[in-house]
This record gives structure tokens, C-alpha cells and sequence, in this order.
């Protein structure tokens, strides 16, 4: 299922956002004045999504990981 949210309203309910991504494999797609500006979606779908056996993306992606994980 694919969502459209304000930003601002996201912002307030991000938790609940994304344990909706996670958990049921809902898609939201984040909108500033009506525009799509970015979107959320599950992690492992983003990695298939990213084509992560591309070298490249797949170097970006771990680091930007590895930040996370020290949060």
C-alpha cells in the first residue's frame, strides 16, 4: 500500500511510519506542498531496490549502515 503524507505531519509520527515500513510493507511517500520530495520503505526492500550487488551502492550503503548502527 502506498501512503502519501504531508512532511510536517511524517515528522510527528516517523516511529509509527516506520515500524508501518517494517513491519506490514507499507510505502509512504513523503510530499512538501503537495510535492514528492522522498519516501520510506522497508530496509531490505530499499537493498533489492538499490541493486546492492552494484559495487558502488553497496560500499555507500554499508557505511551509511554502520553509522547507523552506532546510534
Amino acid at each position: 500500500m502506498v501512503n502519501h503524507i504531508a512532511i510536517t505531519k511524517a515528522r510527528i509520527n516517523l516511529g509509527s511510519i516506520v515500524k508501518r515500513a517494517h513491519l506490514n510493507g507499507e510505502y509512504f511517500i513523503l510530499e512538501k506542498y503537495g510535492i514528492p520530495i522522498a519516501g520510506i520503505m522497508n530496509g531490505n526492500e530499499m537493498e533489492d531496490y538499490l541493486g546492492i550487488n552494484k559495487k558502488r551502492v553497496k560500499q555507500k550503503y554499508k557505511k551509511l549502515s554502520s553509522r547507523d548502527k552506532a546510534y
